[in-house]
């Protein structure tokens, strides 16, 4: 199906939900909705479409360093995929190359391809760690993700200010000592 085509039914349907809640899709107001919520969820949902590992092997250089490296305080904004309602909130991933470093726009490149996909936070996590370790083959890999939940602050409990941690880590983050050298790190102001 062509992107056209995705566009034309989303928005068909989109008229459709707006007639099933009552309103009217032909009211001012709601004329173009379909259409702006149609293009709003293609965009929220582009990740399906995007290769994470091809965006890390696209700047994959030979390099000796075995230190950390941290990209921390990378933003993100995904949807949940049980009420596709927003959450939102920031990744902080580090790992420690094996002969292989990857530019480093490219962490946040897949936290981005993997958050614009409907998620659960805690997968959101672990395919970003596995990401890496597929792409690069480090010494080990960490991710961990803060988020706030809508679907926690809208409907349901209503909680306001609550967040969620998540991570995932693998190979020398398996050490309590390098878990918490991160954990200092990116908790620094």
């Amino acid at each position: 199906m062509t992107e056209q085509e995705r566009l034309e039914q989303l928005m068909f349907h989109y008229q459709e939900v707006l007639h099933l809640l009552g309103e009217d899709p032909q009211r001012e107001g709601l004329l173009k909705t379909p259409e702006r919520v149609a293009k709003a969820m293609l965009t929220l949902t582009r990740g399906y479409d995007m290769d994470p590992i091809a965006v890390l092997n696209s700047a994959k250089f030979v390099e000796d360093y075995k230190q950390m490296v941290i990209v921390k305080d990378i933003q993100f904004y995904s949807l949940c995929e049980h009420h596709m309602l927003p959450f939102y909130g920031k990744a902080h991933v580090a790992y420690i190359p094996n002969g292989h470093i990857c530019g480093l726009s490219k962490i946040p490149r897949v936290v981005d391809i993997f958050s614009h996909r409907l998620q659960v936070q805690e997968r959101l996590t672990l395919q970003v760690m596995e990401a890496i370790r597929e792409a690069l083959d480090p010494l080990g890999v960490m991710v961990v993700v803060e988020g706030e939940h809508m679907c926690m602050q809208m409907r349901g409990v209503e909680k306001q200010h609550s967040l969620t941690t998540t991570s995932s880590f693998c190979g020398a983050f398996e050490q309590a000592k390098t878990r918490e050298e991160f954990l200092q790190l990116i908790h620094r102001a």
